[in-house]
């Protein structure tokens, strides 16, 4: 594997993009999974299945939170009230909000040390001004590329384009990270520089092993403890 003294990447890095689930943060929270098993009384696999039947529909808001609660209650044959909805919606917030701090850390040391930040994440109405109400801290982040309020979600070209336009940053200038190899694959078809990202540590290791020293040292905050 190339180090970081034989690879430099073709474009200086003038801001760096984050994926929000199972980047910014961890993946769905036991605990909150198994307070929506409980409040909707439903097995699991039935419930996992309705959960994600329709959930790329929530994301570029083909449905709304309402919808797409009611979809979900119709796939796995029951019925939710009106009144759980709210609930529902409460839970799923909870669900993706068990945040992986080390990579939150990594980001606000790239908005101490200068650089535009920004979110890229596919995600419904309500789970967006949810996350939004419960996490101050993302008003750091110069811009948030909500999918619903485009109607539009990875791996659509248009939303990555629209986000760079956002960050008033070329997709060559932008760093992208996301979970998912469709969603890097598309960024990188769109001339934006991506890593796939599965851990913090593997994360540090391919930002050194692909010439980003700056924006590891940035992240992790090493030149900040020297300057």
């Amino acid at each position: 594997m190339p180090s970081s003294s034989t690879f430099q990447p073709a474009y200086s890095v003038q801001a760096v993009l984050f994926d929000f689930g199972k980047v910014l943060s961890n993946a769905e929270d036991p605990t909150a999974w198994a307070a929506l098993l409980d409040f909707t009384g439903l097995p699991e696999q039935r419930f996992h299945d309705a959960y994600w039947a329709y959930r790329h529909d929530y994301d570029r808001d083909t449905l709304d939170s309402t919808a797409y609660w009611r979809a979900v209650a119709a796939h796995a044959g029951a019925t939710f009230a009106e009144a759980q909805i709210p609930r529902l919606r409460e839970l799923d917030v909870d669900l993706w909000t068990n945040m992986n701090e080390r990579m939150v850390i990594f980001a606000q040391n790239l908005q101490r040390a200068g650089i535009r930040t920004g979110i890229l994440s596919n995600i419904g109405d309500a789970m967006a001004s949810g996350i939004v109400a419960r996490l101050p801290w993302l008003s750091g982040f110069y811009h948030c590329t909500w999918s619903y309020a485009l109607g539009l979600a990875k791996p659509e070209a248009a939303i990555y384009l629209k986000t760079a336009e956002a960050l008033a940053t070329p997709p060559e200038n932008i760093l992208f990270f996301d979970d998912r190899e469709e969603n890097i694959a598309a960024a990188v078809a769109l001339g934006f520089q991506a890593i796939r990202f599965t851990d913090y540590e593997s994360l540090l290791r391919d930002l050194r092993d692909r010439g980003y020293a700056d924006i590891l040292e940035l992240g992790t905050g090493k030149q900040l403890q020297t300057a």
